[in-house]
């Protein structure tokens, strides 16, 4: 036995019926499709939401609420993370996006702001995309310095 030489069992499969082949064909002269309306002629194809002519429930709802498509998300990590960070890696001098990237605080792409909550004492060299006023105040208090990107 190999693949060449297999079959379904027998009486398995049928031939399919065919459509629109004329009133001796056994579907009729409308084909399966009844009589009149839109589903019956050819080119039909139903719009995604379409209820039949009834106000489709997308319109009849309420709208409501704005979104910003200029709107720029933040990753935040706060400086108590940092300390933490330079607690575990005592050589970090530069906390860059790569460095959280590899420490698993960010996705690639994200951008990062800073932000003040918690203590650092250690002076490093942090780059983010931003930086809350409080947590450039703390970092340059500690003798780092914040280096937005």
């Amino acid at each position: 036995m190999n693949l060449s030489n297999l079959k379904p069992a027998v009486g398995a499969t049928r031939n399919e019926k065919r459509v629109g082949r004329g009133t001796g064909s056994g579907r009729g002269g409308t084909s399966t499709r009844g009589h009149k309306g839109a589903k019956s002629r050819s080119g039909y194809s139903k719009k995604s939401g379409f209820e039949g002519g009834q106000m489709p429930l997308q319109r009849r709802v309420p709208k409501f609420g704005f979104k910003n498509i200029n709107r720029v998300e933040y990753k935040s990590i706060n400086l108590d993370v940092l300390a933490l960070l330079t607690e575990k890696d005592s050589n970090a001098s530069t906390l860059d996006a790569a460095y959280f990237v590899n420490a698993g605080l960010v996705s690639k792409n994200a951008k990062v702001k800073i932000l003040g909550r918690g203590e650092i004492t250690k002076a490093v060299e942090v780059h983010a995309h931003a930086f809350s006023k409080s947590a450039v105040e703390a970092i340059e208090k500690a003798g780092g310095k914040a280096v937005t990107l």
